[in-house]
């Protein structure tokens, strides 16, 4: 069966926010007054804020609402996004791979954990939006990754079957919503990605072009 869609993470795939995101979180744990370790804050990588706050309210025993913590990290992240100081680039390739899939009418979907104000100002700021036919969030959804239903709604919206679509992820618990949902996984083990489990992968690259369309279409 040949290749009809690739479904993208975006963090730590198309875009290295992640120095930026953990910035804005840390600046919320102080803000709220809790030691998060550096552990805990590492088994959060893929799930969408709003899960990761309601966590922290659970743990930490908080007076706070989970949506009063959204919406601190989400000022904070906003505010470093924008700043002159930040130095945000796609990763190296990905922009090449994006424009080789979409040369050979490949459909690309991007499912991301992100909310769709941060995806929307990462698509903007670097011109991604022409190169997909849909984007979704995590935030948006009923359950967050390492469930697969962000992945089975990409297919959809890529429409194709499931078996047709590969998904790209660099996180332990995107890989693990990807193998649970059924679609072929490649992880993308970067300098970016630290502690991530890759075993449920069915394909482990270090480099873009090690999945370029032409050794890529025939994997599913």
């Amino acid at each position: 069966m040949a290749l009809k869609a690739v479904l993208f993470d975006m963090d730590g795939v198309i875009v290295d926010t992640e120095p930026l995101h953990k910035q804005a979180y840390f600046l919320m744990f102080e803000k709220v007054g809790i030691d998060v370790s550096q552990d805990l804050y590492n088994s959060y990588t893929g799930q969408s804020t709003i899960e990761i706050c309601k966590d922290l309210v659970n743990k930490f025993n908080l007076s706070l609402a989970a949506t009063e913590l959204v919406a601190y990290k989400r000022a904070f992240f906003k505010e470093l996004f924008f700043s002159d100081d930040n130095d945000l680039q796609l990763l190296d390739g990905v922009f090449d791979l994006i424009k080789d899939y979409y040369d050979n009418n490949v459909t690309l979907v991007l499912a991301s954990s992100a909310s769709m104000v941060t995806i929307n100002n990462v698509f903007d700021k670097f011109g991604l939006n022409p190169y997909f036919k849909g984007k979704i969030s995590g935030a948006d959804l009923k359950a967050s990754k390492p469930h697969p239903e962000i992945f089975i709604k990409a297919a959809e919206i890529a429409g194709f079957a499931k078996e047709e679509c590969i998904v790209i992820e660099d996180s332990t618990n995107g890989i693990r919503a990807a193998y649970d949902g059924g679609i072929f996984c490649v992880a993308y083990k970067s300098t970016h990605s630290k502690g991530q489990d890759y075993s449920l992968a069915q394909k482990i690259v270090t480099s873009f072009s090690e999945i370029k369309y032409d050794l890529s279409k025939e994997l599913v």
